[in-house]
Order: C-alpha cells, then sequence, then structure tokens
C-alpha cells in the first residue's frame, strides 16, 4: 500500500483535526495503533507539525468524512494527479570530465557528417556556435590536441539521437533538391 508523504506529520494532523479512530489513521501512515495513541498522548512526535494531506492532494475531504461516519471504512490514499514534467529541450548538460571530450565529437561530426547544420551540432552536443566555428577554423585554444572522435563513444550524445540529426539533415537536402552525402566509413579504435 502507498503511504502518505510524511507519514508521522500526517498522523499528527489527523489526530488533531479529525474524528478518525487510531486504528484508521494507523492503517492510512503505515503506523502501529500504538504510535497513535502515544502521539495522542503527547509522548512521541513532540515538536512536528502537522501535515494537511487534504491540502496536499494525498486525501480528499470527502474521503476523510465517510470514514469519520463508519469506524470500519478505511482510508484510501488519493491517486497520482501530478504528472512528471517532460524532458527540456535545449541545452544539455556534460558532466565536467566529458568537457574537454567536446572539441573532438565536434571535430568528428563536422569531418563525417557534413549536412548537419549549426544549430543541429549544438542540440545533438549541447555546444555553442562560437565552439564549433573556432573547431571549424581551428583556432580552439586546444586545436592542436583535438582529434576527432565519435561522440556516441565519448557519451555526449546517443547512436539514436545521431541518427535521427542525420536523418533530418537529409530529408532537408533533399527538399533542398541536393544529393545527401553517402554514409561514412567509420573506422573503429580497434580496427586502426
Amino acid at each position: 500500500m502507498t503511504l502518505p508523504l510524511m507519514p508521522k506529520a500526517t498522523a499528527v494532523w489527523l489526530i488533531d483535526k479529525t474524528a478518525l479512530t487510531f486504528t484508521q489513521i494507523a492503517d492510512f501512515c503505515g503506523m502501529h495503533p500504538l504510535e497513535i495513541q502515544a502521539i495522542a498522548d503527547g509522548e512521541v512526535a513532540q515538536g512536528i507539525n502537522g501535515y494537511d494531506p487534504v491540502v496536499n492532494s494525498q486525501v480528499t475531504a470527502e474521503e476523510i468524512i465517510r470514514c469519520e461516519k463508519d469506524a470500519e471504512a478505511r482510508l484510501k490514499i488519493s491517486p497520482v494527479t501530478t504528472h512528471t514534467p517532460k524532458k527540456q529541450k535545449g541545452a544539455r548538460y556534460t558532466p565536467v570530465a566529458k568537457r574537454n571530450d567536446r572539441p573532438d565529437g565536434i571535430a568528428f561530426v563536422l569531418r563525417h557528417y557534413p549536412q548537419l547544420s549549426e544549430a543541429q551540432v549544438i542540440k545533438l552536443l549541447g555546444t555553442t556556435k562560437e565552439t564549433i566555428q573556432k573547431v571549424r577554423d581551428r583556432q580552439h585554444w586546444n586545436s592542436q590536441n583535438i582529434k576527432p572522435r565519435d561522440p556516441v563513444i565519448l557519451g555526449l550524445c546517443s547512436q539514436t539521437d545521431l541518427n535521427a540529426m542525420v536523418g533530418a539533415a537529409n530529408e532537408r537536402l533533399t527538399r533542398e533538391g541536393k544529393t545527401p552525402p553517402p554514409l561514412p566509413q567509420i573506422e573503429t579504435e580497434e580496427a586502426a
């Protein structure tokens, strides 16, 4: 059974604000009826502020009233009505340990997938126009050490995301009447 958020604080509120039995409160909060009695007697949970489960959408006022009328009835927690937010689109976080690999991934994408627009590379690798331009023009502060490496292997993007971007770029070129470049034959580090 799903328990309410902050069960002890919820129990304190239910004891203070409702006429529910100790057993009903104990079942709802996942506690023993003797713990609820100790809270009511002031032996336990001193100083804990009550947590209103009605305001926080864990139970409805109607459900509490229904259970106050029937001592045998049990409170049921309300189904979760909040939905998780969708993943934000846009710049993605790159861990500090992988940030030095980003120029290598940019160089790889620029070399092997020239059909990708700057905006697609920015979205794919979470970089900036300035960084792309510096890598392209070999003006990056670390350009002598940049080696084109697959961004999927570096963990900068997923193969699915890369394939989707390349597919979108190829479709754009086809619509414009240009021939998309053939898929590159990428050498793996083991084969080299």
